[in-house]
């Protein structure tokens, strides 16, 4: 007799038994679990890495590195499941070096101390330095890095970091000037469906996959090996208690929890997508802003700060080229405040296409970076007399506010020739308005208002410069 569970397949008697309440206590022990199906995949040569082809294929540095036997120290950057651990754990075996991992996440200087005597005694028993694998190098702290120096600088330790995040902001300059860094890349897809196959073939020979399935994992994986490897596990083995002869999407709906895309949100990979947004954006490609938009929402993103983002990029990139940029997207936050999710984020949506449609202008932002640039580096200027407020006697006796001239009291309420920057600066021109959007319009006002200027002071109507 078999009996049919709620995913769809049957389970046999000694599932049954396994799922039946239990009366007594076993007999015996029960048997060790297993490996996990990623550590029992784990490859054990160089040849059996998938991925990384741009390190550890023919002529590659890091294949190179193998086959001359030159162990040195390095930072192994790259995403999730790539690869790292088990690059340094290859490279351990293949120079016989004796293999020592931290994890910068439970370990501490214990743990460094504790390395550095076995390692000690490693040299003074063997002649040969220890390779030293310490994962999420960036959790620890630049005191915890330094610790490292001393110890590499002398041989005694073949320094491996391991990072999710930019060593360029999270490893202390003195370990990454002593190490080679190497950045591994998430699996391809093709690269993903090799090791599906590979898994299956080893540890589930007896179990198919429809097309539509192998779809479903690889796209789970999301470039991630040891995910696509724990999914396998899990739907394969409840398969194998099943009997099951053919893994299905449906029963894979039912069996593997949906996780979220790849997105860390305080991490490197955030940044990145962020930054792919506002650079579509800036290159007024709207599908491309739709689609970084989408990928940083699906991840988990904060909605809020992509609403905060997208003013900085309608006040950086569009500025006056087209002002309603700034307020569509205030209004899209304002919106997304209203209505939360997933309501509010078409607003995210409609403010990013008109951000990435409308004409560009950073025409403010180069201006207002340079006076800040300027004024870090110049004196304290005084402001000059006629623009000095005079609400006191004493003030205007000492000539505060003499000789201004009210804009509104002029033609076309201009003061034409007035000066209003500080002696010596007479002239100068930061703001240079575009000829796109608004600010073609802006520039032609701009250059009538200076032509005026220079007729007024042509007549002696204007302020000279240097007269105060």
């Amino acid at each position: 007799m078999t009996e049919d569970d709620l995913f769809g397949g049957e389970l046999d008697a000694a599932a049954r038994r396994s799922a039946a309440p239990r009366r007594e206590a076993a007999p015996h022990s029960p048997k060790p679990m297993l490996q996990p199906l990623a550590e029992r995949m784990r490859p054990r040569t160089l040849d059996e890495v998938v991925g990384q082809q741009h390190l550890i294929g023919p002529g590659a540095p890091l294949r190179v590195a193998f086959e001359n036997r030159r162990p040195h120290s390095m930072i192994l950057w790259g995403p999730p499941g790539v690869g790292k651990t088990t690059l340094a754990r290859l490279m351990a075996d293949a120079f016989d070096l004796p293999f020592i991992a931290i994890s910068a996440v439970l370990g501490g200087v214990k743990d460094i101390r504790d390395a550095v005597e076995e390692a000690r005694a490693t040299m003074k028993a063997t002649g040969r330095p220890t390779l030293v694998f310490v994962d999420e190098v960036h959790r620890f702290s630049k005191s915890q890095q330094d610790a490292f120096l001393p110890h590499v600088e002398s041989g005694l330790f073949v320094f491996v970091g391991a990072t999710t995040e930019n060593p360029s902001f999270e490893v202390v300059s003195a370990l990454l000037s002593r190490s080679t860094v190497y950045q591994l890349q998430s699996l391809s897809k093709a690269e993903a469906e090799t090791l599906l196959d590979r898994a299956m073939t080893r540890e589930f020979a007896e179990i198919r996959l429809t097309p539509e399935a192998r779809d479903i994992l690889t796209g789970l994986a999301d470039g991630d090996a040891r995910r696509l490897l724990n999914a396998v596990d899990v739907c394969a083995t409840m398969a194998r208690e099943r009997r099951m002869p053919e893994i299905t999407a449906e029963f894979l709906r039912k069996t593997t929890p949906a996780t979220l895309r790849r997105f860390d949100k305080g991490g490197d990979n955030f940044y990145d997508q962020i930054s792919a947004l506002h650079k579509s954006i800036r290159g007024s490609d709207p599908n491309g802003a739709l689609y970084w938009l989408a990928r940083m929402l699906d991840g988990g993103c904060d909605p809020r700060y992509i609403a905060r983002r997208l003013i900085r990029m309608a006040v950086e990139d569009i500025s006056l080229a087209d002002p309603k940029g700034t307020q569509l997207a205030i209004e899209a936050a304002e919106a997304y405040e209203r209505l939360g999710s997933p309501e509010g984020e078409l607003a995210l949506a409609q403010a990013a296409v008109y951000l990435a449609c409308a004409p560009k202008s950073n025409a403010v932002y180069n201006a207002y970076n340079a006076v800040r640039a300027f004024v870090k580096t110049d004196g304290s200027r005084p402001v000059p007399m006629h623009l000095r407020n005079a609400p006191t006697k004493l003030m205007k006796d000492l000539g505060y506010h003499q000789g201004y001239r009210y804009a509104h009291d002029e033609p076309g309420a201009f003061a034409a020739g007035e000066i209003y920057l500080p002696e010596g600066l007479e002239g100068m021109k930061w703001y240079e308005p575009t000829d796109r959007g608004l600010e073609a319009r802006i520039r032609t006002k701009l250059e009538g208002l200076e032509k005026l200027n220079e007729e007024a002071r042509a007549k002696g109507l204007g302020r000279k410069r240097g007269q105060r």
